[in-house]
């Protein structure tokens, strides 16, 4: 053999060497790799895994119900299922996204271009809250990527019964108007957290591990009477409708605690379908409209005047010739009703003698017992975007200001606080809070007046509803109504008064003698002729309390005297 033969023969050896030794480090090499990911450091694998499939996924935490006082159901959150989708799993030319577009009632051009502009995240919803039907059909088109997510729906049984009582929650289920608002931190539960497993196809699968249960919203019992609000809702619906009015609003009041027991507005809107409404539709006039509450005051100055020592149930007061005359303005009455005593004022609405009497008190004494009747406070309701009102400061008043407060010109009111003002007339001279929770035991309001004078004042406001009265058309049969009606003239935006347009008003409690309801009602702007708080606000409470006497097992306080008889047997 050669030199050159054995030369190259040593070479080839090298070579065989050389690639031998390689292998044999690569082999040791994925050997000590193979070892210490499976032993000695096996979380790494794990965690890539995981990283791959498994998720933390929120645990939707169902929103409390709201209920009314006898636990009827008012507002309730429904399970449903929202469509996903996650952009890195389903591709643009995903052949079924057309057939995914038809059942969602969806642009497959929508689809794709969200597929496309969000590349990089793995959430994208497509539609929220579908139905169960439509569940069913996406879940059977098994589109790689596309997914149900549980959600909750609120449900709102009632619809315009208690719309704006109630307001609305928004897709996510937080609060947005009214009481779904006011109550909102304790509705909305703690959402939970879930570890669950995600399959090749992007689904989740199986029931996953859970890291932390949800807990639930509480449910809120109502100081509302569902049976009460349907009756209101009806009868101010109708008398809104019948009189072509703007607009109307009404609050029934438990005089005994502060508890709303109704409240209801017109127009009103369908909280589960709020397509087209804009913000304006969802204002609840109760609370937030304020307005001037006319001759529905006229109590509260006899309560001035005869807490002043100046004027008694006895006192005459010269309404003759049906003008008076201040600071050259002409105050009038209906007509010429002479001489008058308090009683015969608030029967008749005298504007002349409520007026004498505002001129008679101090003025800082008469402003301290308007507000003693809660004017131009907050109600304690808490209710979102409460007006408290206007009363102006007695420094600033001239003597035609004094004038025209006494019959409820110069301020201004809510429904709510009207029929607040009118419970303290109905407790004895007890100013409650307002409520729109159901109450536990008793609850402590602020001696305002004496229980005397207001028994007395409530007397005088029998002859309201009766014969001769302004009334007459709140009568209830077999029970005594202390009222009054008012009738405002609108304000116009440059000033001043329309000559034409009105607020119709009225306000009364029952039973007079053992009081339980007080109830204000406010119609706005009535048109065809009738503008009268008597003719067209005063038959919404007879026709609601007639009802609510009956469903309250209410006793009777003012039966023909053969029914006293039988009852007493």
């Amino acid at each position: 053999m050669s030199r050159q033969q054995n030369k190259s023969m040593q070479t080839g050896a090298w070579r065989l060497n050389l690639v031998r030794s390689g292998f044999i480090l690569i082999a040791i090499g994925l050997g000590w790799r193979l070892i210490d990911l499976q032993v000695l450091n096996p979380d790494f694998l794990r965690y890539q895994g995981d990283a791959r499939h498994l998720r933390q996924v929120p645990v939707v935490a169902h929103r409390g119900m709201l209920l009314d006082r006898h636990g009827e159901p008012l507002a309730i959150s429904t399970p449903v299922h929202s469509v996903w989708l996650n952009p890195q799993v389903v591709a643009e030319d995903e052949p079924r996204l057309n057939e995914l577009a038809n059942v969602l009632a969806v642009s497959v051009d929508n689809l794709r271009s969200r597929i496309a502009s969000n590349a990089r995240r793995e959430f994208v919803y497509v539609r929220r809250h579908i139905t169960p039907e439509l569940s069913e059909q996406v879940r059977a088109l098994n589109i790689r990527g596309v997914a149900l997510q549980r959600e909750y729906k609120r449900y709102y049984p009632t619809g315009e019964v208690t719309a704006h009582l109630l307001g609305f929650t928004n897709i996510d289920d937080v609060g947005q108007e009214g009481l779904e608002l006011s109550y909102d931190a304790l509705l909305t539960g703690v959402p939970g957290l879930r570890r669950m497993v995600r399959d090749s196809r992007g689904n989740f699968v199986g029931g996953g591990e859970l890291i932390r249960p949800a807990k639930a919203g509480e449910n809120i019992q109502l100081s509302i009477d569902l049976r009460l609000q349907y009756l209101t809702y009806h009868a101010l619906k109708s008398a809104v409708e019948r009189h072509n009015a703007s607009s109307g609003s009404a609050v029934i009041i438990d005089v005994r605690n502060g508890e709303v027991l109704a409240m209801v507005n017109q127009p009103s809107f369908n909280p589960n379908n709020r397509a087209g409404l804009s913000s304006a539709d969802f204002r609840n006039r109760a609370v937030i409209d304020l307005f001037e509450p006319g001759s529905t005051v006229k109590p509260f100055t006899v309560v001035s005047g005869l807490r002043s020592g100046l004027f008694d149930e006895k006192s005459i007061i010269n309404t003759h010739p049906g003008v008076f005359r201040v600071s050259g303005h002409n105050i009038r009455d209906f007509r010429d009703y002479g001489m008058i005593d308090l009683a015969t004022l608030l029967q008749k609405s005298s504007n002349i003698a409520a007026s004498k009497i505002a001129l008679e008190v101090e003025p800082r004494q008469l402003w301290q017992d308007f507000a003693n009747f809660g004017f131009a406070q907050e109600s304690g309701a808490y209710f979102p975007g409460e007006a408290m009102g206007s009363l102006p400061d007695p420094s600033v008043w001239r003597t035609l200001d004094r004038a025209t407060l006494a019959y409820g010109y110069g301020m201004a009111t809510s429904t709510l606080q009207l029929a607040r003002a009118y419970t303290v007339l109905g407790n004895d001279g007890i100013l409650m809070p307002v409520s729109f929770v159901k109450t536990s035991g008793k609850v402590r309001g602020k001696r305002v007046f004496s229980s005397d004078l207001m028994r007395q004042v409530r007397s005088m406001m029998k002859l309201s509803s009766q014969p001769g009265g302004t009334a007459t058309r709140a009568a209830v049969s077999n029970y005594t109504v202390a009222s009054k009606t008012g009738t405002a003239r609108k304000a116009a935006a440059g000033g001043g008064y329309h000559e034409d347009r009105y607020q119709s008003l009225f306000a009364g409690i029952i039973p007079a003698d053992n009081p339980r309801l007080a109830m204000a009602i406010m119609i706005d702007d009535p048109k065809g002729g009738d503008y009268y708080g008597g003719l067209v606000a005063a038959p919404v409470f007879s026709e609601v309390m007639t009802g609510a006497m009956r469903l309250l097992n209410i006793a009777p306080d003012d039966l023909p005297d053969h029914h006293l008889k039988v009852a007493q047997q």
